[in-house]
């Protein structure tokens, strides 16, 4: 059975933002079967030499599906996605929108917003460079606003991992009052998190992780 390498545990700080949380919803929508191996960061569980010769860089997630080890959540969810035929179109033209839009995702997305989040953690908020970083954020968030206008879903006219992918960074690692400017966006985000399977996996995450 495919197994998912995710957090067994997180703090309270962390739930709900996990990138596990995107393979698990990848594989409620798709309706396929795998056990959880649960890791614990406190442990070094991420330090063990047998997940490092799963990951170098000691990070989550991963999935090992008969010996087919991938990790990088948006590299695992196209991979589930060829694998199954769901949530990407057969069609090279479509499959091309999801792959576009899923690396849009993790880089032009992903990358303004965590690194001012992280920046701020780190004391930063305040500073020319999170001031910087809160322009190109906010600069990318209202291009994708545009983008969405009009449109119920990022890639196609159906639901797809690259909406997975993008929910997840605007729910997870988004500041909700810079959010809160751009309607589409918003729409958007609540369009995708009230899919039941997301209900699903969220609730039974916090079970998870939540417990002592």
């Amino acid at each position: 059975m495919l197994k998912v390498y995710g957090f067994a545990r997180v703090n309270q700080g962390a739930r709900g933002k996990t990138r596990d949380l995107r393979v698990l919803w990848a594989l409620e929508e798709m309706g396929l079967g795998y056990e959880i191996v649960g890791m614990y960061h406190p442990n070094h569980d991420l330090d063990s030499p047998a997940f490092r010769a799963l990951n170098p860089f000691g990070q989550l997630p991963i999935i090992d599906d008969e010996g087919v080890v991938v990790s990088e959540s948006g590299a695992i969810l196209l991979y589930l996605a060829r694998k199954t035929g769901k949530l990407i179109p057969l069609d090279l033209a479509g499959e091309a929108q999801v792959l576009r839009w899923a690396f849009t995702a993790l880089t032009s997305i992903e990358v303004p917003v965590l690194s001012l989040w992280f920046v701020n953690l780190c004391g930063g908020k305040g500073t020319k460079p999170s001031e910087a970083l809160h322009g190109w954020a906010e600069m990318r968030l209202k291009q994708l606003d545009g983008w969405l206008a009009g449109r119920d879903y990022i890639a196609t006219e159906d639901f797809t991992v690259a909406d997975i992918l993008m929910t997840h960074v605007l729910d997870a690692g988004t500041d909700p009052q810079m959010l809160a400017a751009f309607p589409h966006l918003l729409g958007y985000r609540a369009r995708c998190t009230e899919r039941p399977a997301w209900q699903k996996t969220l609730a039974e995450y916090r079970e998870r992780v939540e417990g002592v």
